[in-house]
C-alpha cells in the first residue's frame, strides 16, 4: 500500500497563507455570527410554538387581528403585514444587485441600489412601528368579560361616536354642553375604569354626559376565555344578542371588565403570552433591520467616498450584504409563524 502513495510539493499542499475555502476571514466571522444569531431566533420561535401549543384554542388567529391598514381602517386582513414583507424581499434582491455591482467595480451602481435598499428598510422599519402602535391601542370594541366571567374578543363595525351630551353639570362642563374632541380616548378609558352606565358616561371633571354614537354592525363575540356558561370553542355569538352581552357588560359600570389593546401584562386579543411573545421576536426582529439599515448607511458613505474602490474590491459590501439577507430570511419564517401558522 506505501507503494501507492503519492506524495504532494510545497505547491499543492495548503501552507496556510489563504482560506482553504477561498473566504475572507471577514466572511466567515460574519457566517459565524449569522448561524449563532439564527439559533436565538430559532430558539425563540421553537418556544413561541410550545406556548401556542398549550393555548391552541385561545390563540388569536392572525388575518382577525392583523386586519388593517394606514387611513382605511378595518377589513383589510393580513395585507398591510403582506405589503411589508414583499418590501423586505425587493430590499434583498436590490442587495443582490449592489453586490453584483460591487464584482463589475461600478461604484455609481453600488451607491444607486445600496440606497434603494436602505429605502426599502426604511420603509419596513416604520411599517413595524404603525402596526405596534395599532396593536398596542386596540380595536374599538376591545375584549370584553361577560356575566358568567368568560372572555370574548369582539368583531364587527363600531358605530361611530358623534358626540357626549352632558346632562349633569361637573367642574368644566356645563348642563347642555356638547363634547366634540378625543371621543374615542376617552370613551375607552371611561370603559376601563368603569365609568359608563346605562348609556351615560362620567367625564373626568365630574360631569355626566350621554353616548351619542351610529349603531355597531355585525357584532360577532367569540369566546377566548372559558366562564360558567359560555366556553371556547362555542360557536360566535352574533347579532342582537351579541349586542345585548356586550353593552350589559360595557355599561355595568364596574372596572376592568373591557381591555383595549395589548402590553406586556394584558392582551385584547388572546392569552397574555401572545403579546409577550409578539413584542419581543418582532422587536428583536425589528432591532436587527434597524442595525442593517445604520450598517448600510455606513458602508454606502465608504463607497460615495470612494474607500472601497481604492481598495479594488468591494467585499465590505458583500459581508453587509450577507447580514440583510439574514434579516430578510428570518422575517419569512417570523411572518409564518405569527401570522399564517
Amino acid at each position: 500500500m506505501a507503494g501507492h502513495t503519492a506524495e504532494l510539493d510545497a505547491k499543492a499542499l495548503w501552507g496556510g497563507k489563504e482560506s482553504p475555502f477561498q473566504t475572507s476571514y471577514g466572511k466567515l466571522m460574519m457566517w459565524f455570527f449569522l448561524v449563532s444569531d439564527a439559533l436565538s431566533f430559532g430558539g425563540l420561535l421553537i418556544a413561541y410554538g410550545f406556548t401556542r401549543h398549550d393555548a391552541q384554542d385561545a390563540w388569536p388567529i392572525g388575518e382577525e387581528t392583523f386586519n388593517s391598514l394606514p387611513f382605511l381602517g378595518h377589513g383589510y386582513p393580513l395585507i398591510y403585514v403582506a405589503l411589508m414583507t414583499f418590501i423586505l424581499i425587493v430590499s434583498s434582491v436590490t442587495m443582490v444587485l449592489a453586490v453584483e455591482a460591487g464584482h463589475r467595480m461600478d461604484r455609481k451602481g453600488v451607491t444607486k441600489w445600496m440606497i434603494a435598499t436602505i429605502i426599502g428598510g426604511f420603509f419596513f422599519l416604520g411599517s413595524q412601528a404603525w402596526e405596534w402602535s395599532h396593536f398596542i391601542h386596540g380595536s374599538e370594541f376591545g375584549k370584553i368579560e361577560l356575566a358568567d366571567g368568560s372572555q370574548a374578543i369582539v368583531k364587527g363595525h363600531f358605530g361611530e361616536i358623534d358626540n357626549f351630551t352632558v346632562i349633569q353639570a361637573g367642574k368644566h362642563h356645563k348642563k347642555g354642553d356638547v363634547v366634540k374632541e378625543d371621543l374615542m380616548h376617552t370613551f375607552q378609558h371611561a370603559a376601563e375604569q368603569g365609568h359608563l352606565e346605562n348609556g351615560t358616561i362620567h367625564l373626568h371633571d365630574g360631569s355626566i354626559a350621554t353616548i351619542n354614537k351610529a349603531k355597531d354592525h355585525d357584532m360577532k363575540l367569540i369566546i377566548k376565555k372559558d366562564g360558567k356558561k359560555n366556553k371556547i370553542g362555542d360557536e360566535p355569538i352574533v347579532g342582537e344578542k351579541a349586542e345585548k352581552m356586550y353593552y350589559e357588560a360595557l355599561y355595568s359600570a364596574q372596572p376592568n371588565r373591557v381591555i383595549y389593546g395589548a402590553n406586556l401584562k394584558q392582551n385584547e386579543y388572546g392569552p397574555q403570552q401572545y403579546g409577550q411573545f409578539f413584542f419581543f421576536i418582532t422587536g428583536f426582529h425589528g432591532f436587527h433591520v434597524f442595525s442593517g439599515v445604520m450598517i448600510n448607511i455606513l458602508i454606502c458613505i465608504g463607497v460615495l467616498a470612494g474607500t472601497y474602490h481604492k481598495r479594488g474590491h468591494y467585499e465590505m459590501v458583500e459581508k453587509t450584504g450577507l447580514y440583510w439577507h439574514f434579516v430578510d430570511l428570518v422575517w419569512v419564517f417570523v411572518f409564518t409563524f405569527f401570522y399564517l401558522v
